[in-house]
């Protein structure tokens, strides 16, 4: 690499969102101590703990996107259909070899180490997308490319589903808001959250109310649009669509969802309580969360974290560790953090001259966003516990490799965005 190069390399990238993804990274170290700390233990480090797990995973992190920064920008544009096709053959893998922790058989054991091949899966999907949205330039108004984006998506989620790890599998449903910026009709959005309250209403309701509000509401819209047939014709589809989904939705709440999973939407919406059962996690989560008032209990002096009331707290719960030991300051910092993380990924996405990159840098921000707004809301007991990481925070070696690959490559394409078209 000559010296103009070099400089180019150094200058071109976007060196503060790199700090950001450092300072993430070092606050998910600290607290990982925390929560695996142990006062009666003689070393003062041990690698084969958590944290010390973690820090190799925090180098080797830092080493693989530095590694990315080096690559040819369009390396990721033409290689994605084999990224994508050898993600999707590891989701095929685990299926098989693969080791279930928690009711999950979600990991690929390689020596001490597990491959969690759902993680990459995110990068891999949000590549290929991004390529076919760019390459064929889809007017997303019309059915074929929709359908072509949709199984790009889809695909992965079937996989996942049948480990079977739903909190995963959701993640892939951020894909909508990239196709959304791209020109996909609002109405499929209005459809979504549309299915989503029919789905919670289900649920509380009895299928017949539901069937008749339906009716009802239908039968109004065809009153008032008795003069358009095709309306007509459209609302009475979507009418008879909603109330077929009823009991589609129904059958897939009690015998696609596991049993611990569906006792946890029943305790956020309030059809059950269970403090000491399915509701324990989130009970002391909220707890811990609570004691640390303004500014925290202080690094090591959490009674909730010392002494490991909240389960799995360096992995799905590490913000009640952040909430404990440095207070509402604490979480104040690592939530602008993200915040400004994000909102610097949508902004250095709107400056690409490039389709791919664009894309790609809404898939990176809206992923980044639902992982960072389902894990703290669950530790806070606003959204079910569905068991995803914490972006750069959470324990974990798979979880902080694909969100570094899939982080490093959209910086490389930004300082790369005058040479790439």
């Amino acid at each position: 690499m000559s010296n103009q190069q070099s400089n180019r390399f150094f200058f071109n990238v976007d060196w503060v969102t790199v700090l950001i993804y450092i300072a993430l990274c070092a606050i998910g170290f600290v607290n990982i101590y925390a929560s695996v700390f142990n006062p009666d233990e003689s070393a003062t480090f041990n690698f084969a703990s958590n944290y010390g797990k973690q820090l190799i995973f925090i180098i080797t992190g830092l080493i693989l996107g530095l590694s990315i920064l080096l690559l040819d920008a369009k390396f990721f544009s033409v290689f994605s259909p084999i990224i994508y096709g050898v993600t999707m053959l590891l989701l095929l893998i685990v299926l098989v070899v693969g080791r279930n922790v928690g009711g999950n058989q979600a990991w690929i054991p390689l020596g001490s180490f597990r491959l969690q091949p759902s993680e990459l899966a995110k990068f891999g999907t949000a590549l290929l997308l991004a390529r076919y949205i760019s390459s064929f330039s889809p007017k997303l108004t019309t059915l074929k490319p929709v359908l072509m984006a949709a199984i790009i998506i889809i695909l992965p989620m079937c996989l996942i589903m049948l480990q079977p790890d739903a909190g995963s599998m959701l993640v892939f449903l951020s894909f909508m808001f990239p196709l959304y910026r791209e020109g996909l009709p609002g109405y499929l959005l209005v459809i979504f959250w549309g299915m989503v309250l029919l789905f919670i209403l289900n649920l509380f309701l009895t299928p017949w109310i539901l069937i008749s509000a339906i009716l009802a509401i239908g039968g109004l819209f065809i009153y008032f649009n008795k003069r358009k047939q095709q309306r007509m014709i459209t609302i009475g589809v979507i009418t008879l669509a909603a109330i077929g989904y009823l009991f589609i939705a129904k059958l897939m709440f009690e015998n696609v969802l596991q049993p611990h999973q569906r006792t946890r939407i029943e305790l956020i919406l309030g059809l059950k309580t269970d403090p000491r059962g399915a509701g324990y996690n989130v009970n002391q989560s909220k707890i811990a969360i609570g004691s640390g008032q303004l500014t925290g209990r202080g690094f090591l002096e959490g009674t909730q974290t010392k002494y490991g009331y909240v389960p799995e707290q360096s992995t799905d719960f590490i913000f009640s560790t952040i909430g404990e030991e440095w207070g509402f300051a604490g979480c104040f910092v690592v939530i602008a953090l993200y915040l400004f993380m994000l909102l610097r990924i949508i902004n250095l996405a709107e400056r690409q001259r490039s389709t791919f990159s664009r894309v790609y840098g809404y898939c990176v921000a809206c992923i980044i966003f639902f992982h960072v707004f389902i894990n703290i809301g669950m530790t806070i007991g606003i959204v079910p516990v569905i068991g995803i990481p914490l972006p750069f925070i959470s324990y974990g070696g798979s979880s902080l490799w694909s969100f570094t690959v899939l982080l490093f490559i959209f910086l490389k394409l930004d300082s790369n965005r005058m040479g790439f078209i």
